[in-house]
């Protein structure tokens, strides 16, 4: 992290003032700039990658666990626990399937209109009035006596 630091900002000031603010080596600086990407760093892209493909592909909805098992299907070798860290590096977060929204069935319309009468307004627009039967169960059950004594 330290050496990264220094190297975004070595064109602003000097490396060896970085690496002594830093407390690190320039020579330990040198040889970070000049080293190969690792094995696992080369294994963790590759990762990556399938990862994404698999997650995308599951429009988003699949946690750790299913993504570990379709890698493993892909024949790449790995843990749930480096899928895990490398889904939360990545924000790949699950999300919650959407079930459905609910759909106006015939029976729910004809309830609907067997209670309101639909007005046509002068703006194109309707609006639902209460047709006299359903008012009158209404205030039945609206008015409440109260018990005798």
């Amino acid at each position: 992290m330290r050496f990264a630091f220094i190297a975004k900002h070595r064109h602003i000031w000097p490396v060896s003032w970085l690496c002594e603010a830093l407390e690190v080596s320039r020579s330990g600086f040198h040889a970070w700039l000049n080293r190969s990407t690792s094995t696992r760093e080369i294994h963790d892209t590759k990762l990556v990658m399938a990862i994404e493909t698999s997650f995308k592909a599951s429009d988003r909805t699949y946690g750790a666990r299913r993504v570990w098992r379709d890698v493993l299907e892909e024949g790449l070798a790995c843990g749930v626990h480096r899928i895990e860290r490398l889904m939360r590096c990545n924000a790949f977060k699950a999300r919650p399937r959407r079930r459905g929204m609910p759909k106006m069935t015939t029976a729910l319309l004809d309830r609907l209109t067997h209670r309101c009468h639909i007005l046509e307004t002068e703006n194109d627009g309707f609006r639902f009035k209460a047709s006299s039967a359903a008012a009158a169960t209404k205030k039945k059950e609206t008015n409440h006596t109260l018990p005798p004594l």
